[in-house]
């Protein structure tokens, strides 16, 4: 009994290990096949994305560099990977994606609001008080993100959060 029980969990950690590192994606491409095939199979298997060519880091995720394949019956996308389009739609690799891998959600981010180096509207608000000051930021910052400013007047590093609008709100400290 304690053979196959051995067997089965060694086997377990195995595919565990191999989809941590990477290992492609055990998928039916659809292309070359009809449209009741692929209905047939999407209905046993699950769709997902995957790059059909390397995406470099710094990269936007455009639809072109995608293919959508079909897992195996019976097989489902680790946890931790993005493999639709709606979680895909305009991020940036941080890291090189090789063809065939699934994408870890970890290795993709939203596009900079905001580049190192651009000139920014700074506001600090308190009840009806309302002050802006130009700057520069430091770090580049998508939506909600912390990022440093220099202020242009004094010269005095700040932090803010970056706004949907590409200013940048400070708070008191």
């Amino acid at each position: 009994m304690a053979g196959p029980i051995s067997s089965a969990l060694r086997r377990t950690a195995l595919a565990t290990v191999l989809v941590a590192a990477g290992a492609p994606a055990f998928a039916q491409d659809a292309a070359g096949q009809s449209a009741n095939q692929i209905a047939s199979a999407q209905a046993t298997g699950e769709a997902v994305l995957i790059p059909n060519r390397v995406i470099y880091p710094g990269e936007t995720i455009e639809p072109a560099s995608l293919k959508q394949v079909t897992l195996i019956p019976g097989k489902h996308k680790p946890d931790g990977m993005a493999t639709r389009s709606e979680e895909l739609q305009g991020k940036v690799a941080k890291r090189t994606l090789l063809p065939g891998r699934y994408i870890p959600v970890t290795a993709i981010r939203d596009a900079w609001l905001v580049e190192q180096g651009a000139s920014v509207q700074v506001y600090f608000t308190a009840g009806a008080l309302t002050i802006s000051a130009a700057g520069v930021t430091l770090q580049p910052g998508a939506a909600g993100d912390q990022i440093k400013i220099r202020n242009i007047d004094s010269g005095k590093i700040i932090s803010g959060t970056v706004m949907a609008d590409g200013t940048i709100k400070v708070g008191a400290s």
